[in-house]
């Protein structure tokens, strides 16, 4: 057999998922994390049908554990942010898994990390090894890492985030775009909230601008609720995700809201904020032996709450692109590297691109439209399309 060997910039969502797909397509995988280690930062990752049906693909005990540790929200709904009107909702749960196959669950980002992390064969992360630079040629790429050491593989996918290394690589530096919106982010005990009704629910309440809204769901089996809020304010870029808020603040930007909604942000007793930034769509992923993945080529706005669907997507599509290339004793009768690469992206780069340009203008499901085609999307038997890109137009960077 022709097993690849494959090394993985980033140990996120998108990197650790590709990196269980890519071993069971039958080839080894080194992950190289520039962290010491994973720590328990951020807070939700939504994972909507479509990405739970993928991640299901893997089948237990993903599938299993990614249940047991988040929560199920029972509704999709909209709501007016001062009077309250329901403008859409859809059934999540057990409606959703007759529908498309697979719930809703909403999990903290670290149980999801530690869910994917479990499945990866053992010695496949490396941490603190962060990428200064890369080289390819035709029989492999050299990667330099900041702490003086190196190492060689057949290929390298950049799943390494919006400041993706990797990216730079490729196509040159490139600062991500602010969009002059902030982000506050609190995980409050259910309890407190209660009486808000259908506090069960995933609920948006969609502001008087687009760039004002709440949105909350249920965390840690229902015993969490999250609330994410986000509002204009150009003058504030600060980019982290752990740097404090203050919950006067965020209480003030909501006091015209409806009492349902205030409730929740009286119960944050404190917040996380952080600058939101984006990048345009990227009309190519890959150069040579060389792709990225997630972030690293699509980073988009949280309102469709795709972000790491999309990873754990393209994730997986991979896999089923390089699949081919473990499966022959005779390299020289399967497809290329290259062009197997060319076959992922392909496939995916319409609809993530769709789903970049649908965050950003944040009206999705404001009022009643038709989810399908972003949650009955079937990431293990969507075909690929191999006919976006002549791979003449392919070069190798130096």
């Amino acid at each position: 057999m022709n097993a690849l060997d494959i090394s993985i910039a980033g140990g996120g969502v998108g990197g650790l998922t590709a990196a269980i797909a890519l071993q069971r397509s039958g080839h080894r995988v080194t992950v190289y994390e520039q962290a010491l280690q994973w720590m328990r930062v951020g807070a939700d990752v939504n994972l909507t049908p479509n990405v739970v049906r993928a991640l299901d693909g893997f089948q237990r005990p993903i599938s299993e554990r990614i249940r047991r540790e988040g929560a199920q929200p029972t509704f999709r709904i909209s709501r007016d942010w001062d009077t309250s009107r329901e403008t859409s909702r859809l059934g999540m749960g057990n409606v959703a898994q007759d529908q498309y196959g697979a719930p809703q669950v909403t999990i903290h980002r670290a149980d999801l990390l530690a869910a994917l992390a479990a499945e990866v064969t053992a010695g496949t992360v490396r941490f603190g090894k962060r990428i200064r630079s890369l080289t390819q040629n035709d029989s492999g790429v050299t990667l330099e890492f900041e702490d003086g050491d190196s190492a060689r593989h057949d290929l390298l996918v950049g799943a390494d985030g919006i400041h993706s290394r990797v990216r730079a690589a490729l196509f040159g530096e490139e600062s991500p775009r602010f969009t002059g919106v902030v982000s506050y982010r609190s995980a409050v005990p259910t309890e407190r909230v209660r009486d808000v009704p259908e506090i069960e629910s995933f609920t948006k309440w969609w502001g008087p601008s687009p760039d004002v809204q709440i949105v909350t769901f249920p965390l840690s089996q229902g015993r969490e609720t999250f609330v994410f809020a986000t509002t204009g304010q150009p003058s504030w870029t600060e980019e982290s995700w752990t740097t404090a808020g203050d919950v006067n603040e965020l209480r003030e930007v909501y006091r015209d809201f409806h009492p349902d909604a205030r409730k929740l942000l009286e119960a944050c007793d404190s917040v996380m904020k952080s600058a939101l930034y984006e990048r345009e769509p990227l009309a190519r992923w890959s150069v040579g032996r060389v792709t990225l993945l997630g972030d690293a080529c699509h980073p988009m706005l949280p309102f469709m709450a795709q972000g790491a669907g999309m990873a754990i997507e393209d994730a997986i599509v991979l896999g089923r692109a390089l699949a081919p290339l473990s499966q022959t004793t005779d390299a020289s009768t399967g497809p290329s590297i290259e062009s197997a690469l060319l076959s992922y992206e392909t496939t995916r780069r319409e609809r993530t691109a769709r789903i970049q340009i649908g965050s950003r203008g944040n009206q999705w499901m404001r009022g009643p439209g038709n989810a399908d085609w972003v949650y009955g999307y079937d990431a293990w038997n969507t075909p690929f399309n191999n006919n976006l890109i002549d791979a003449s137009t392919q070069q190798e960077t130096a």
